[in-house]
């Protein structure tokens, strides 16, 4: 769209002016001396996402990381303010949850003195009421675009009440074993501001979350202001400001310039450079995948020693290591690193381009063959996906498989992906996964899913996960999904390349930021001095 190239010619612009000149804007210092209390983020994404709960997600897991959750709460969260553990799921809108004898109810006890930020009371009502509008088409207030985006983390929902006015009970097909986990996604609006407001809610978004609307110039600029009365106490931040900036050379310019006091996603090229002028680079392992998947119905990928052979010819630790500078791990099989799916024994693949050979001549492809993949330009999770893809495409080339490369912009991409389609009739797809919604190990490999775009089948992996739906107990339904790893990597459904380490770039001004194993992020401890 034209503003789109109007904004990117704009910030190329500064980013040669900043890189080539050493020019730095005089008006961004002096905002920054007159704002000390305000973050300036500069994301992936090439929009900034929408405001409306469930679709904070159209930029990917980036627009639920700083939209959604500033914005909203679920009756869960994740613990994001430790760096060591995993995050596991803690009470946010409800103090405490349990299973009902049945095994087909959990009952949530609400927080008691939560207001939305319009002044609306939080209660049992408020709940119901946005259940309706992800689940119910009879309600007014249903909405279909929002309920499509909440599907992943309602499928397993066949009914809801209130108990009373600080208890909900949610019923369930069958045993649901992840809800209070799929439900941190699920945000909890103002039932006041969406009956005001209806279709145009996502222009005046009213939440619980730690900050509220103030402004947006679309494919610009969000402004949110603290919430001072955020349950959990107001954020030590006076304003959040997020821009989307996909280029990382632009992002860098934008963060030397002091336009942004935080970047995600830094190219690795300059990660030296910024750690010896005083910035904190970040990184962290949290669940994340970057894979190619393959559309195993096609010749010659539906032969399972062409699959393997792919895994076998990519130098991943090269790869990681040296142009990656150690911003992402090897992914030797399906789980990530940070999954508690992950189990070492489950490590498959190893660079063993002879390996990769013989399997090639074994299913008939002695001199290899050619193929296709699209991949996105930029994007949540999608680290350098440019240069990454292009160094797997080098790997490949050496054992006689010569790839066509087709980039796509990210949000054309999801929107793709979510409909089932490998965009551009690509022979595969590379995009960023994450398995820390649970639902997505059924999305992903359950034959038959529409999400399951490489179209992947395995009756021992659908029992599995049919059996991960009944285990209440997350450790043990962990080493359900360990299981399906296993399978998987050896099936060689996907090409499994790298594990993100989330890198980001902080000013010396940002001060109490934990970086948690996580997509997310907790943002009412930050400040900017």
């Amino acid at each position: 769209m034209p503003y789109k190239h109007a904004i990117r010619i704009a910030i190329s612009l500064l980013a040669f002016c900043v890189v080539a000149t050493g020019c730095e804007s005089q008006d961004a210092h002096h905002a920054a001396a007159e704002h000390p209390g305000t973050l300036r983020i500069a994301m992936t994404a090439s929009d900034i996402p929408s405001l409306d709960t469930s679709l904070t997600g159209n930029q990917g897991y980036e627009g639920s990381r700083f939209v959604g959750n500033s914005l909203y709460e679920g009756l869960t969260r994740y613990d994001l303010l430790q760096s060591s553990k995993i995050p596991g799921v803690v009470s946010s809108l409800a103090e405490s949850w349990e299973l009902a004898p049945s095994g087909t109810q959990w009952i949530f006890h609400l927080r008691n003195g939560v207001h939305f930020t319009d002044g609306t009371p939080f209660n049992a009502d408020a709940v119901i009421f946005n259940l309706d509008r992800y689940l119910n088409p009879r309600a007014p207030q249903y909405n279909v675009s929002v309920a499509g985006r909440a599907a992943l983390s309602l499928a397993g929902v066949s009914g809801y009440h209130a108990v009373d006015e600080q208890t909900v009970a949610i019923d369930t097909k069958g045993v649901y074993s992840h809800l209070p986990e799929d439900l941190t996604m699920v945000y909890i609006a103002s039932p006041t501001a969406i009956t005001k407001w209806g279709a145009a809610f996502g222009s005046h978004p009213v939440g619980t979350g730690p900050f509220v609307f103030d402004s947006m110039r679309r494919g610009q600029q969000l402004i949110l202001r603290a919430n001072p009365n955020y349950w959990r106490g107001a954020p030590k931040l006076q304003k959040l400001v997020l821009i989307p900036v996909p280029d990382a050379s632009s992002r860098l310019a934008a963060i030397r310039s002091h336009s942004v006091d935080w970047a995600e996603a830094p190219n690795p090229d300059d990660i030296k450079w910024l750690a010896s002028n005083g910035y904190d680079v970040l990184t962290n392992s949290y669940d994340h995948v970057w894979p190619w998947i393959f559309d195993v119905r096609k010749k010659p990928l539906s032969d399972v020693r062409v699959r393997q052979a792919l895994n076998f010819a990519i130098n991943r630790n090269s790869i990681a290591n040296h142009l990656l500078a150690s911003t992402a791990d090897p992914a030797d099989q399906v789980a990530p690193r940070a999954s508690l799916a992950y189990h070492g024994s489950n490590d498959f693949y190893d660079y063993d381009p002879a390996k990769a050979r013989r399997l090639l001549a074994e299913a008939g492809y002695p001199n290899g063959f050619s193929m296709s993949v699209s991949y996105p330009t930029s994007g949540s999770g999608n680290m350098q996906p440019g240069s990454m893809n292009q160094a797997m495409q080098a790997d490949l080339a050496r054992i006689g498989v010569h790839v066509n490369l087709k980039p796509i912009e990210w949000a054309a991409m999801l929107t793709s992906f979510s409909s089932g389609r490998i965009p551009d009739e690509a022979d595969a797809i590379n995009i960023s996964l994450t398995f820390i919604q649970e639902a997505f190990w059924n999305l992903l490999f359950a034959t038959g899913s529409p999400t399951n775009i490489g179209r992947y089948s395995n009756p021992d992996v659908d029992a599995l996960l049919a059996k991960s739906a009944t285990v209440v107990d997350p450790g043990a339904r962990s080493a359900v999904y360990a299981q399906v790893s296993g399978l998987l990597t050896r099936d060689a459904a996907w090409l499994t390349a790298f594990n993100d380490r989330n890198p980001r770039v902080l000013s010396p001004a940002v001060r109490g930021f934990i970086q948690p194993k996580s997509w997310f992020v907790d943002l009412t401890t930050v400040s900017v001095v």
